[in-house]
């Protein structure tokens, strides 16, 4: 389907515009737990897929606004052009074979006129190629609507497609009235011109505009001694009855010319007209910028800096918070990207009925194993408690927050999940100025969210840096 690039260029291009009301984190976490959907489905992020993916849970009133009203225009224009042209190619081919009994139907005009509807066709095609767009006033006064600008750089196109429409149209109902016109009347053909033209020329030159077809139908090429004996000049009017019944002889010609010359012509750049479209329409999605921040924002982890509103006087405040408290009893421990490999106190996986690592090298598919792993652990036992080990100079990332959410899904609903930033060493503690990320990521994620730091002790004290109660 030609509308379906452009339809697509169209969504994206109103989806584009929709996320300019949003903070740059929700789009990057957004596009980026996207990506590894698809990757984790085995599917490559497409931007039909992505439109698919934010417009889920939009109404279909809320899809088909902007775009439909678009090509629901072009429709419109190009049924209208259908319309004006097949009235026009009835109306022209009768006046191109009037006949009253008198001079004969030149052919000469009717191969002028042909060559004049092919040079149109041509033209047309030019002007999308160069964007010229002198009908672009008219065109305003029939817009109800404001159009999309991204729409602005296809009219060309989009007015060529329908014009080359028409005027298919405009030959195809011409071909028609001329083939019933041979039926129910006796035309009458011959050539003239003021020119003093030879016959063997003027055979010469038809013989050269019917070559596309006379491997095809050599009956419809003239010969020599037709077009010696139905050449005809303004006081010929009487004829003897050998010329008069060789008149009629010329329609096979006049049909495969005006099939030839006329209607595959703009059959071919009808066809072309909507390659061109289709070529341009996807050319504007990849070059749109748009959509070159949406394949950074998939492609890129997206990390979370505690601090959206960039105020240093919005962070939390760790000397009120950083209160040392009993580690909790839990049976689970979950290093989260690579956190296991530090340096451990012991008191943190002793006693641990599971342990497993997520995030970082793992694949989606091991994190959601280690998921459902713990989601039986907790259904079996009282203690609904999990431990998350983090590193604690480490932004807290998007992938952690999904990875959160879907625990959340699937474990009972009163676990009680523990983040716990690590530092570098088991006899030091992660920095304050580190832990208020933390403290922002625990407050904007979860209610039952808790963020601690291991303290350098043997003992199983943490420190508790914040707890969010709804």
């Amino acid at each position: 389907m030609t509308d379906r690039p452009l339809r697509l260029l169209l969504n994206f291009d109103i989806s584009a515009k929709r996320d300019e009301g949003q903070t740059p984190v929700f789009l990057h976490r957004r596009d980026r737990k996207f990506a590894l959907t698809c990757e984790e489905k085995g599917l490559k992020p497409s931007p039909s897929r992505w439109l698919a993916h934010v417009n889920h849970f939009s109404s279909e009133e809320t899809q088909q606004d902007s775009a439909t009203k678009t090509i629901r225009f072009w429709k419109r224009v190009s049924s209208s052009f259908v319309v004006v042209g097949a009235i026009l190619g009835v109306l022209t081919m009768f006046g191109l074979l009037f006949y009253d009994g008198g001079l004969r139907i030149n052919v000469t005009v009717i191969m002028a006129f042909v060559a004049f509807q092919l040079l149109l066709s041509l033209l047309t095609t030019v002007q999308s190629l160069v964007g010229w767009q002198p009908w672009r006033a008219i065109l305003k006064r029939f817009q109800k609507t404001t159009q999309p600008r991204i729409t602005t750089k296809l009219q060309g196109v989009l007015m060529a497609r329908s014009a080359q429409l028409g005027g298919m149209c405009f030959a195809l109902t011409g071909l028609i009235t001329l083939l019933l016109m041979v039926v129910l009347q006796d035309l009458a053909f011959g050539w003239s011109t003021t020119l003093e033209t030879q016959a063997s020329s003027y055979h010469k030159f038809i013989t050269a505009v019917a070559a596309p077809w006379a491997w095809l139908w050599p009956a419809a090429v003239p010969e020599l001694a037709l077009v010696e004996a139905t050449r005809f000049f303004r006081a010929d009017i009487q004829a003897n009855n050998l010329q008069a019944q060789r008149w009629g002889e010329w329609w096979p010609f006049i049909a495969m010319l005006w099939t030839s010359w006329a209607l595959l012509p703009r059959v071919v750049l009808y066809v072309v007209a909507g390659l061109l479209l289709r070529h341009k329409a996807k050319r504007l999605l990849n070059t749109h910028p748009a959509m070159r921040a949406l394949q950074y924002r998939m492609e890129t982890p997206s990390l979370d800096t505690g601090n959206e509103h960039n105020d240093a006087s919005d962070l939390p405040n760790t000397n009120t918070q950083l209160n040392l408290k009993p580690l909790p009893n839990a049976n689970v421990l979950v290093y989260w990207a690579g956190a296991g490999d530090l340096e451990l106190p012991d008191s943190l996986s002793r006693g641990k009925e599971l342990v497993a690592n997520t995030g970082g090298r793992m694949t989606l598919a091991e994190d959601q194993s280690t998921l459902e792993q713990v989601s039986e652990l907790l259904n079996q036992e009282q203690n609904h408690c999990v431990l998350i080990a983090t590193r604690s100079w480490e932004p807290p990332t998007g992938e952690l927050e999904d990875f959160i959410l879907r625990a959340e899904s699937l474990w009972p609903k009163d676990t009680h999940i523990v983040l716990v930033p690590l530092a570098t060493s088991a006899v030091l503690e992660p920095n304050p100025q580190q832990i208020q990320q933390w403290l922002r990521f625990a407050k904007r994620i979860s209610a039952k969210l808790i963020t601690v730091s291991v303290a350098p002790t043997d003992e199983a004290n943490i420190i508790a840096n914040r707890e969010t109660v709804l």
